[in-house]
């Protein structure tokens, strides 16, 4: 058989240019085409390599293992050892990808003269095959990541909870939201935002059909109903920002204890602060209610009542 190294060249450049350039949009890196260029040019220039017989060296897997790091580090420069081997392992679930798709292709074919030289496939197939099974694994493992990490997305922005309060309990669906940085000045501890239909069995009506009265401060009947109980020291006032609101203030209470199960675990916390919102947060139904991602990761936060005697 004829070899034209100039064809498995190309053919290699290009088919390694369409493997990094994969690898850089899973991986959401910054694509630098020149960079990617030059590496597919040394991955092609090592197939050549491999090719010949008296180049024994260059086809042991502890070399192709180099050549790959080699190609991944001057394609995207991973910062560190950790992002090295996460890129490496894309490029390599790439790779097998595209081969794939381009071997099934040849299969389909089958042509007549292919015939494996030092672990590579080499033949007089058609080079618009190889780079149409690349493109076709190209499209195949972008779209795969895409709904794999919709799958996963749709799954971790949700998690139940189940606040109780004197002597009760609600249980609702809320939003994992990594914007929620609300915390109580006070106490330091996080809030969980709850619409207040969800807490009509929890907390006593005038409060909840009064509440804007209350942060104004024109409610007498809300310490009326709270003056000599227990929950009289577990509200407060939370200040907070937001597009269109600046310095508004949401009526919150200390929760005696609070169930979140998340990702097939359950944390229970007692540092938590639940703040009332009136209105609906989603359309449909969706949740009820927003919590932080700090508050599933919360560490342990120093007493409260240490922090009030400070203040």
């Amino acid at each position: 058989m004829i070899l034209y190294l100039d064809i498995i060249f190309l053919e290699n450049l290009c088919m390694n240019y369409i493997i990094l350039f994969a690898t850089g949009i899973i991986t959401k890196n910054k694509i630098k085409k020149l960079r990617i260029f030059i590496s597919s040019m040394i991955g092609s220039i090592y197939v050549v390599i491999s090719i010949f017989s008296i180049f024994q060296m260059y086809t042991n897997v502890f070399f192709k293992i180099l050549i790959s790091v080699l190609l991944v580090h001057i394609a995207y420069s991973p910062k560190n050892i950790k992002e090295l081997i996460s890129k490496l392992m894309v490029f390599y679930l790439t790779s097998f990808a595209f081969g794939g798709c381009a071997y099934a292709l040849l299969y389909i074919i089958k042509p007549q003269n292919i015939f494996m030289k030092n672990g590579l496939y080499i033949g007089t197939y058609p080079l618009k095959i190889a780079l149409l099974g690349g493109l076709i694994g190209f499209s195949l493992i972008v779209n795969v990541f895409k709904m794999i990490k919709n799958k996963m997305n749709k799954k971790d922005i949700y998690c139940y909870i189940e606040i109780e309060f004197n002597n009760k309990k609600a249980c609702m669906k809320s939003l994992v939201d990594t914007g929620n940085m609300l915390k109580d000045p006070i106490s330091n501890m996080p809030v969980i935002v709850v619409e207040k239909e969800i807490l009509n069995n929890m907390i006593p009506k005038e409060i909840l059909e009064n509440i804007e009265n209350i942060i104004c401060g024109n409610n007498e009947k809300f310490f009326e109903i709270i003056k000599n109980t227990e929950i009289a020291n577990k509200f407060r006032l939370i200040p907070f920002s937001s597009l269109g609101n600046q310095h508004g203030l949401i009526l919150g209470f200390k929760a005696d204890n609070v169930h979140i199960e998340y990702n097939d675990e359950i944390k229970e916390t007692k540092k938590v602060i639940v703040g009332i919102y009136s209105k609906k947060l989603s359309k449909g139904n969706t949740y009820n209610a927003l919590i932080g991602l700090d508050t599933i990761i919360e560490e342990d936060n120093k007493d409260e009542y240490i922090k009030c005697i400070k203040s």
